[in-house]
């Protein structure tokens, strides 16, 4: 080669590093600016995904959340619409009033330096951090899960090769998109993983209510500790870990109603998350992202401020589904309450025939708890005979029978947005009114609400009526019919079936496993 080629060869090497250079600094710096929305250690799948909060978005960036959308025939995507900045991942809290600014302005400071963490993690994993060979595994298996799931959006077999589902095989308008939710179920039946840390003692940890509105807490629990099929002993092949403690049972056992000292929540949870992130290894490596608690407490966010990785970042499952107190769809699932009269779990179902519903609509309830029920009351309390409306149910009126012998049931949300109204309706063979705000509804990213159910905004409170009326035989015939096939979701068994309300919050929480990709 002659000095000129050596030169020119020269030159080529330095452009082509320069370039290199370049454009990895370009990278990077995109990376960092989005650190907010997506870096490798919180990401979303870099390919558009099916499921979200709302399904006009082409990029990762703009997934809100999870939804099971059709696929087929692929509608055209308009501009995505700004995020929310109460569902976005990590989002800065902006409001008016001198009492909100303050408590806000404390969650933007904890917004931040969670940012900033994140930002000083991702950097460690690109430079000098040893990848975790054990992790990678359980990502590479997930990422195929997520090709297998696409992939059934653009399927319409009704059977998949491989796999027997001769037990139930998902159909018609109750969902969003039947093919992926069976083929989403189906692996999760075949791959997903739950570790349970064994610390913490009883009855703070480990157990919950079984009964009253709160008892999801307890039956959770009790399924997934005794279930050989999710929940497996290796820490390092799980996929999900659980914090299984109760907010019932601490605010049952330490709370004091007279000193009504609310930092034994802070206490008892940041105790136990830093017992576990001291002996073990998972939750520090993912700031908490792959951790979820549960609970259908009122207090139950509140409990969760105690840790802000806990709050931000880890998977919450929650019956308060409220995203105007940061309930947040893109990594939290909203799950039902269910009042459990007795630990009996056999759920009573069944109604009348619509051409036996005689009432039209039905609620019995507090009138004054929370702002949505005092409107109701005002406008339709003794008014219509078409519209019963009690705050307690006369001696000689059946609570049941008024449910399964209406045509409509009015659930309307209380001090918290989640109504165990709703599921009582759905075993009633009744179709639930919902009229709430800031509501995510349970299983929302699979069930098509809209199909077996009727949403009433609270504006609209004084027109529910002629709302009401104008939904035509047929139409209602179709809910009331929907209304049937949807129960078996929300169903409490003992032990848990297939496609049960236990199973269901499963996928929910796998859903959202699915949609997290701590390496890119």
């Amino acid at each position: 080669m002659t000095r000129t080629q050596n030169q020119i060869h020269r030159s080529n090497n330095q452009w082509c590093t320069l370039i290199s250079v370049t454009l990895f600094a370009i990278t990077f710096v995109a990376a960092v600016s989005y650190a907010s929305n997506r870096f490798s250690l919180l990401s979303l799948p870099s390919s558009p995904w099916p499921w979200r909060w709302s399904s006009s978005s082409s990029s990762s960036l703009s997934i809100r959340s999870f939804n099971l959308h059709h696929l087929s025939p692929p509608p055209p995507l308009p501009l995505p619409p700004p995020l929310n900045p109460k569902t976005a991942l990590y989002s800065m809290f902006h409001c008016e009033s001198d009492a909100c600014m303050k408590q806000n302005g404390k969650m933007n400071k904890v917004v931040s330096k969670l940012i900033n963490e994140l930002k000083d993690e991702t950097l460690l994993r690109r430079s000098k951090k040893k990848r975790d060979e054990k992790l990678e595994k359980v990502e590479s298996e997930l990422c195929r899960a997520r090709v297998l799931i696409r992939d059934a959006g653009t399927n319409h077999s009704r059977t998949f090769s491989g796999v027997d589902d001769s037990d139930y095989v998902p159909d018609g308008s109750i969902y969003r998109n039947p093919n992926m939710f069976h083929r989403s179920y189906l692996l999760m039946e075949k791959l997903f993983k739950v570790y349970i840390y064994e610390e913490g003692e009883r009855p703070l940890f480990h157990t919950g209510p079984t009964i009253n509105i709160y008892s999801m807490e307890g039956h959770f629990l009790n399924s997934i500790e005794n279930d050989p099929n999710y929940r497996i002993s290796d820490p390092d092949k799980a996929h999900v870990y659980f914090l299984p403690f109760s907010v019932v049972m601490i605010l049952d056992k330490l709370f004091d109603p007279i000193i009504r000292d609310k930092a034994v929540l802070e206490r008892v949870i940041g105790d136990y998350v830093h017992i576990v992130s001291s002996r073990y290894p998972y939750w520090n490596r993912s700031l908490g992202s792959d951790h979820f608690m549960l609970s259908c407490h009122d207090w139950g966010p509140r409990a969760t401020w105690s840790v802000h990785s806990l709050y931000f970042t880890s998977m919450r499952l929650l019956c308060n589904a409220n995203t105007s107190e940061f309930f947040n769809p893109r990594k939290d699932a909203s799950i039902p309450e269910i009042n459990l009269q007795r630990d009996d779990t056999t759920t009573v179902t069944g109604g009348q025939p619509p051409s036996n519903r005689t009432t039209l609509g039905f609620f019995a309830g507090g009138q004054f708890h929370g702002k949505i029920r005092p409107l109701l009351f005002q406008h339709w309390k003794d008014k219509d005979e078409d519209i019963q409306l009690y705050e307690r149910v006369p001696n000689n009126v059946s609570y049941l029978e008024m449910m399964k012998t209406s045509r409509f049931c009015i659930c309307p949300s209380g001090f918290e947005v989640a109504s165990p109204r709703i599921v009582e309706a759905i075993y009633a063979e009744c179709v639930p009114v919902l009229i709430s705000q800031n509501y995510v509804l349970p299983f929302s990213d699979v069930l098509n609400w809209d199909s077996f159910s009727v949403q009433v905004s609270v504006s609209e409170i004084p027109n529910l009526k002629r709302i009401l009326l104008g939904i035509s035989e047929d139409k209602y015939k179709k809910l009331h019919e929907n209304v049937k096939k949807v129960q078996r979701h929300f169903l409490v068994n003992n032990p848990a079936k297939r496609y049960d309300v236990y199973h269901m919050i499963l996928h929910s929480l796998w859903l959202r496993r699915l949609n997290l990709q701590i390496y890119s």
